[in-house]
């Protein structure tokens, strides 16, 4: 594949030092590293961006002789074996190899009011953000924006749901339900049901959905929408990626490793 050329450089050092500001790292307890994970090149001139850091997005980004990734689900978290074997071993074994730089950032990259995952996925399902819950910011609320027509339903809003993020969401509630006001949290969030429930909307978006949320969902009255893990926080790191793109000149790319979850 046919390198891509850039305008200037960074070193890897700077890039994380910019992304930690910018993100507001130290505000976050989060269940892994944020930032420069794994160190590269000492000039970064290509960011390939990618939902999560697996060994497909690793070989793609060789392909293109980047010099950075920059992902949303990175490595080391809280629960893994404090070991470098297997898959992991491989993975990192490619990345030194090439000596590609990982940038990683999670709750800090769903939180950021304008390039996050929540913030993207709102410009891309068309709503309007209002606030946000107390609990480290990640719950976003508000209305359903323009490009709806008043009085859409829960069936009408699902269907333009997939058609924007190309996956058909699971939907908990009545079809005919009217939807005003929504909340969201993109990828692992149902664990936050009943903080949606407290901002008194109509229903709550989210990518995945556990067997007790099903209950909550219809003893509240609240709709749940599981619109996909992936799906949902695939527009955060290209947000972030773009934003790297205009503001230094370095150059970016997007890669979207499928995942039906």
């Amino acid at each position: 594949m046919k390198k891509v050329k850039s305008k200037t450089q960074l070193t890897p050092l700077e890039l994380s030092e910019y992304l930690d500001q910018l993100l507001l790292v130290d505000h976050f307890k989060d269940f892994c590293p944020n930032g420069l994970q794994v160190q590269g090149k000492k000039h970064i001139r290509l960011i390939v961006s990618g939902v999560t850091a697996s060994r497909a997005l690793i070989e793609k980004a060789i392909r293109m002789h980047a010099d950075a990734i920059l992902v949303h689900h990175g490595w080391f978290w809280k629960n893994d074996e404090p070991v470098i074997t297997g898959q992991l071993h491989d993975r990192l074994k490619l990345l030194m190899d090439h000596e590609i730089n990982l940038f990683a950032y999670h709750l800090p990259l769903d939180a950021h009011p304008t390039l996050g995952n929540n913030a993207s996925l709102a410009k891309e399902l068309g709503f309007k953000t209002l606030g946000k819950a107390p609990h480290q910011e990640l719950i976003f609320w508000g209305e359903l924006g323009e490009d709806y027509a008043k009085g859409v339903n829960l069936g009408q809003l699902s269907v333009k749901i997939e058609r924007v993020l190309k996956r058909k969401p699971l939907v908990i509630g009545k079809t005919n339900q009217k939807i005003k006001r929504i909340a969201w949290c993109t990828g692992a969030a149902q664990g936050y049901f009943k903080e949606a429930v407290k901002l008194g909307v109509d229903a709550y978006l989210s990518g995945e959905i556990s067997e007790q949320t099903t209950h909550l969902a219809r003893e509240s009255g609240l709709a749940y929408i599981a619109a996909g893990h992936h799906a949902t926080e695939r527009y955060g790191v290209q947000s972030l990626g773009k934003h790297l793109q205009e503001h230094f000149g370095i150059a970016h790319h997007f890669i979207d490793i499928d995942n039906p979850v």
